[in-house]
């Protein structure tokens, strides 16, 4: 079975498993899906969610977060792992919005990494979820994922979306994104499949018989 032959099978076992699926971080609007995406670095989205649905009912706009300020941020988001540079991230990006963005979330790449804390995996997740532009948001789970299944042998993230635009439609980019981390999440997880127990794993690779080794990200 070729990289081509695994990816199609990827792809049909996850439709099965998931033919419809939920957004796992809540949000009220574009910009607190940024904010929420933000916050999850480093961090689970149960935990994330846990501590946004007593901040987004009240506050949800670049200028609320502004006129709140850093510290106040601070208090709100301390239940999260590395608080702080979250927290000054979100002040200054609000800022940012209102000043150069006229308080709205902007619609490109480019523009949204130059927003503070935001990188192209953050981008990615607010261009697909929020905007609907098809990408492929990559993170280290999504990464091991893709060499325990033979669709990439990328030394980092970025070599990894690379091989996984390349050998699936762009029109399921969005859905299979969130496919994957949830088949890892439930069915091949690092330490309990180790490339030998799940679906996808044994019908790509019938015949392996040790623990696979994935490269970091």
């Amino acid at each position: 079975m070729n990289e081509i032959q695994r990816a199609k099978t990827v792809l049909k076992i996850l439709n099965k498993t998931y033919p419809t699926i939920t957004v796992p971080l809540k949000s009220r609007n574009v910009f607190t899906l940024l904010i929420s995406v933000l916050l999850s670095a480093q961090c689970t989205d149960v935990n994330v969610n846990n501590v946004t649905k007593n901040i987004y009912p009240k506050y949800y706009k670049p200028n609320h977060f502004v006129k709140l300020g850093r510290k106040k941020i601070e208090r709100l988001i301390k239940k999260i792992g590395i608080f702080r540079i979250k927290a000054k991230s979100i002040y200054n990006l609000s800022k940012l919005i209102i000043e150069k963005h006229n308080g709205k979330v902007p619609k490109t790449f480019n523009e949204l990494e130059n927003l503070p804390g935001v990188g192209h995996k953050t981008a990615s997740v607010v261009m697909s979820q929020g905007f609907g532009y098809p990408a492929f948001p990559i993170d280290t789970h999504i990464h091991r994922l893709a060499q325990r299944w033979g669709l990439t042998n990328g030394k980092n993230v970025i070599e990894t979306e690379k091989d996984l635009k390349k050998l699936f439609p762009k029109k399921n980019w969005n859905k299979l994104h969130l496919q994957i981390i949830y088949y890892g999440r439930e069915y091949c997880k690092a330490r309990d499949c180790y490339g030998l127990t799940c679906k996808i794993c044994t019908t790509c690779y019938p015949n392996r018989k040790k623990p696979l080794k994935t490269k970091k990200a």
